[in-house]
């Protein structure tokens, strides 16, 4: 991996452009490389797949800031009270995401925008050639990884890779062992992250039809507060699952995605880290719902989502004081039908092959396990 100055010199020559915008982005690029280099021990695959995505966000940035430059009107589209995700991975988080997908009137963050966001949609004739080459990536990525989260080209994605654009994202320790990046990102502001990625939200919405945006991303329960600054006007849904079930779930994840990347990957590493970062999330999202933001969430049980999912959608619709259309209805009927066979499988690796006593986790997530139950109305 190069250092970060000759990375940004690789996205300017293969744009011709050179304004990345606000320089805060630089921080994380720097942590992120250093963290690359010394302590990730990537195989070749990694060293190509990371130097190539690294490269791909700063190009973007690049491309955002040009499209902005000339079109100055962008930054006059609204982002309103949009319904954002900040759950832990693995409660059900992604499939709620695809049932509010099929709703016509509400708006995703579509898998194959989300990592090219330029050109804007509005200002390109379909059929967007982005698509085909998303669904060549999702399909790579089903092959690769199996079975852990439903994915589609034209489907929702997670706020991850407009994050990524500031670099500060939990994207980047998925793919590879960066413990000093991982440690600084818990103490990071991510202010700036959130101001860009409404930035591209609006760069996303301009010239297409003003429908609510429905987002999401576990990450967020880490920054709630910064979020907040970004959108103040923002209502959040939470799903909820038994927390012992979700850091053996979440760490078989990352384990897979690591082992493509690098040819060592510490197993109980791996599962230290998400426990460390999922139990502060939550004590920092408890933290927030009790400044006042209660009434802006709406909770979900994953298995009442399992149960009956469009019941779960309807009360959440109704909470928000929107109607469930025919079509919507139908929609939500439809996806779940058709991805029953893509859902996570019932079956992981013992805790203890990710150095995990889950005994010793349960009481770093006792408070958050308490709220739950008041939360959705259902017991263990």
């Amino acid at each position: 991996m190069e250092r970060y100055e000759e990375l940004l010199a690789a996205a300017r020559a293969a744009t011709g452009l050179e304004d990345f915008g606000d320089d805060s982005f630089l921080e994380g690029l720097q942590v992120l490389v250093r963290s690359l280099r010394e302590e990730a021990q990537l195989n070749a695959t990694g060293e190509h797949l990371l130097r190539q995505r690294i490269i791909g966000h700063l190009e973007q940035r690049l491309e955002i800031e040009d499209w902005y430059r000339r079109h100055p009107e962008i930054d006059e589209v609204q982002i309103k009270a949009p319904l954002i995700g900040v759950s832990l991975p693995r409660t059900g988080s992604t499939a709620l995401s695809f049932l509010l997908a099929e709703d016509p009137g509400a708006r995703s963050l579509r898998r194959w925008e989300s990592s090219r966001p330029c050109p804007p949609p509005s200002t390109v004739t379909p059929p967007d050639p982005r698509i085909v080459q998303a669904q060549t990536g999702a399909a790579a990525r089903r092959e690769g990884v199996k079975g852990h989260v439903p994915e589609s080209a034209t489907g929702p994605a997670e706020c991850q890779e407009l994050m990524a654009l500031d670099f500060r994202s939990h994207l980047f320790q998925a793919f590879a062992r960066i413990p000093g990046y991982s440690a600084w990102l818990l103490e990071a502001d991510l202010t700036s992250t959130y101001r860009y990625e409404r930035r591209v939200l609006k760069l996303l919405q301009w010239g297409c039809p003003d429908k609510p945006w429905r987002l999401k991303c576990p990450t967020h329960l880490l920054f709630l507060e910064h979020l907040d600054r970004a959108f103040p006007d923002a209502r959040f849904v939470m799903t909820h699952r038994d927390p012992t079930d979700v850091m053996v779930s979440v760490a078989h994840l990352y384990a897979d995605y690591i082992g493509k990347f690098s040819d060592r990957v510490d197993l109980h590493d791996v599962g230290r880290l998400n426990v460390q970062h999922w139990s502060l999330g939550m004590e920092r999202a408890l933290a927030f719902r009790d400044k006042g933001n209660e009434a802006r969430f709406h909770d979900i049980d994953f298995r009442a989502m399992q149960r009956d999912p469009v019941g779960a959608v309807r009360g959440l619709y109704e909470w928000l004081g929107e109607p469930v259309s025919a079509s919507f209805e139908a929609g939500m009927n439809r996806w779940w039908q058709q991805n029953a066979q893509n859902r996570e499988p019932g079956a992981h690796p013992e805790a203890a092959t990710y150095g995990l006593d889950l005994d010793q986790v349960r009481p770093l997530f006792a408070n958050y396990t308490a709220r739950m139950a008041s939360w959705t109305g259902e017991r263990s």
